[in-house]
């Protein structure tokens, strides 16, 4: 018996260590196709990472108003900066390479607009944001290219802060390629009191609007200063669809001017319900009047005697525009509005810089940006100021039974 129970040990002893070499092998592979597998993810994750100059395209990103209440600016703009890439791409494009449009609906929402910023930069690794419409959307979306340091342009975000911080300081990836708040509002006040020769305005002003208190604030202090004044200030909010408390008592004041810096949507309803109170005097706006839709909320009756700021007239004769628009009308069978033009330059903006830089990132995208002089578009030509706002010329347009007509173009 002691003999069997020793060999029967022996083999126990002998079944344990094969077993704990087992184990060893075991292990050995794990910790090896782990190893494998996060080296394959670093490699991976080093060839995504080169946008720009590594990749085989080179990746634009579209942060634009696709759906939501200012849709009308963000996909006409998103068609014109379509159309210019398109053209790029056909003639070659950008530094060999061709232009991946990477487009994106933020919903009207600013909110939205952070959140596409950042899927646009990190997952999509664009080398540039172009958008989104509005100001404070536009806002909304600075803070995220701000801290990845990728450069955003807007083509239509007027606010004077939206460039510069609260301390005045240039955000240096941020530009835009449109006029400012600023030089909107003293246009329309030096056109109401030495132009259409008036001294007493009142003002309809969105008080939930950047854009809005912007126009207001620099027209009502330049309007002053000519030795006009203002009679009455009256405010609403955006979605707001009954205005009559306000225009009955901007009538009581007997103004021979009506200021109403807002958006398509609502403006078109003030003045219709303006004109139904018998408030005939002019009204005056910026470029959100730049819509076909204002004529199916006012009423083409209403829209006379109304004149607002803008940044493109359909009435240019110049060859160029001339050939952007006929070029325009046989790719989308309709007629190039304002915000389908400055998308337009954007897009040849944002080609212009590339090639300049040349490579396609970020930083280099940027300073060449910076650098821009006398770039010749179809909205005029501009150069980009210390401020990353552009120098360039405003139009004036009157609308007559809803027609946008050319007025006066006035060089900065």
């Amino acid at each position: 018996m002691n003999g069997l129970s020793d060999l029967y040990r022996l083999l126990i002893i002998k079944k344990k260590k094969g077993e704990c070499i087992l184990m060893k092998k075991t292990k050995m592979l794990s910790l090896m196709m782990v190893m494998i597998v996060m080296a394959s993810f670093l490699i991976g994750c080093g060839a995504d990472s080169g946008s720009g100059n590594d990749s085989d395209t080179i990746k634009v990103g579209l942060n634009y108003e696709l759906s939501g209440n200012v849709a009308t600016y963000g996909t006409d703009l998103s068609d014109g900066v379509e159309m210019a890439l398109e053209e790029i791409n056909a003639n070659g494009g950008l530094l060999g390479k061709q232009i991946e449009v990477i487009k994106m609906d933020n919903t009207s929402d600013s909110a939205e607009a952070a959140n596409i910023s950042t899927r646009l930069i990190t997952r999509e690794k664009v080398v540039t944001i172009l958008g989104p419409a509005t100001s404070g959307n536009t806002k909304g979306a600075i803070p995220i290219s701000t801290q990845n340091k990728v450069p955003l342009v807007s083509a239509s975000a007027t606010a004077d802060d939206v460039t510069v911080d609260s301390n005045g300081n240039v955000r240096e990836y941020i530009f835009k390629t449109c006029f400012s708040d600023s030089y909107q509002g003293i246009t329309m006040a030096n056109f109401a009191y030495n132009d259409l020769g008036n001294t007493k305005a009142a003002i309809l002003t969105e008080n939930t609007s950047d854009y809005s208190i912007g126009i207001t604030n620099n027209f009502r202090e330049e309007f002053t200063n000519l030795g006009g004044t203002v009679v009455a200030e009256e405010a609403y909010q955006s979605k707001e669809t009954d205005f009559k408390a306000v225009l009955t008592n901007i009538r009581a004041a007997n103004p021979d001017v009506i200021l109403v810096p807002g958006y398509y949507e609502e403006v078109g309803l003030i003045i219709k319900q303006a004109r139904e109170l018998g408030l005939n005097v002019p009204v005056l706006g910026g470029d959100g009047y730049d819509s076909p839709k204002i004529v199916e909320l006012a009423g083409a009756e209403a829209l006379n005697n109304v004149y607002y700021s803008n940044h493109y007239s359909p009435m240019d004769t110049a060859e160029d525009v001339v050939a952007f628009r006929e070029a325009f009308q046989g790719k989308f069978n309709k007629e190039a509005g304002a915000f389908h033009a400055l998308g337009y330059d954007l897009g040849y903006f944002f080609a212009d810089a590339v090639e300049r830089a040349g490579e396609a990132t970020p930083e280099k995208i940027k300073d060449a940006m910076a650098e821009t002089i006398d770039f010749t578009g179809i909205t005029g030509t501009l150069s980009i100021d210390e401020l990353h706002n552009p120098v360039k010329s405003v139009t004036i347009l009157e609308l007559v039974d809803g027609e946008p007509t050319f007025l006066k173009k006035l060089e900065p």
